[in-house]
């Protein structure tokens, strides 16, 4: 659990990124954003700028306002790891590309989790193929006659 701690220490700066940029392209001023949110003013500009990690309340306060998923914020800040189970073939963790898929705000949850989904099944096909026993001979190719 410490690289979860150590990297939602590292996260909130670019939670607050994060933050700014939905907001931004969602036009709203930050005043907005705190009252549909529900937040103070001052305090959503702390977490903006990276000085408070809000709770995870606050954080699906801040994704329904700003209509985007609570798990890409919980992502964002740390508190949820993406995918630690997906490996690559190569064994290393394919974090990167569940991490673009859940911050892509041009894909809907539903979009999101069908993709995920899909890719998952996919990685874990090429990670683990099954290998014939070492009792069968290998499979031969038919000819066409």
């Amino acid at each position: 659990m410490a690289r979860l701690s150590d990297r939602a220490a590292g996260a909130v700066g670019s939670l607050g990124e994060y933050l700014a940029e939905q907001r931004r392209h969602a036009q709203l001023s930050l005043r907005q954003l705190s009252d549909l949110a529900g937040v103070s003013n001052p305090y959503l500009s702390q977490i903006e700028r990276g000085l408070r990690k809000p709770s995870a309340d606050v954080l699906q306060q801040l994704a329904k306002a700003l209509r985007i998923s609570a798990e890409t914020l919980y992502v964002r800040a740390g508190i949820l790891d993406p995918d630690d189970s997906a490996e690559g073939t190569d064994g290393r963790k394919v974090a990167g590309v569940v991490d673009a898929v859940l911050l892509d705000p041009a894909l809907n949850e539903r979009q999101k989790r069908v993709l995920l989904d899909v890719y998952t099944s996919f990685v874990r096909e090429n990670a683990a193929p099954d290998e014939p026993p070492a009792t069968q001979p290998p499979a031969r190719k038919r000819s066409a006659d």
